[in-house]
């Protein structure tokens, strides 16, 4: 349960930061997308996301169906992606590229909700 309300804070801050950042700085996000065809920054990215995502995957593997499951969720897609970089790295980038193009606003949205709802869970800010 403490790693649940660790990490459902660590993600629910960092999605609302990096919320903030992509829509009062939508330059970075493209800046992003130009140094994924950097070599040495697709790699570090790549090691970084799978840190992460292994990281979290360890601490909190649960798929019961509640608010728990977003953290476990978020820890497997870091997993995936990472890999994919890695992997297939010409492949993941257009194919990220071309999500961030059709689903932007969604996207921007799912990070917002999805921060909120964890903090709210944690924080109890509005009873569910």
């Amino acid at each position: 349960m403490e790693n649940s309300i660790f990490l459902a804070k660590f993600w629910g801050w960092y999605l609302i930061i990096f919320f903030c950042i992509l829509t009062f700085n939508p330059k970075r996000i493209k800046q992003i997308f130009n140094d994924l065809s950097d070599e040495k920054f697709l790699i570090i990215s790549s090691f970084v996301a799978i840190i992460v995502g292994l990281l979290n995957i360890l601490f909190h593997n649960i798929w019961e169906p509640n608010w728990r499951i977003l953290i476990t969720l978020i820890g497997w897609a870091s997993l995936f992606l990472g890999l994919s970089l890695f992997i297939l790295p010409k492949r993941t980038v257009n194919i990220l590229k071309f999500i961030n193009i059709k689903l932007v606003q969604v996207l921007y949205m799912l990070l917002l909700l999805t921060g909120l709802f964890l903090l709210n869970n944690v924080y109890g800010i509005i009873p569910l």
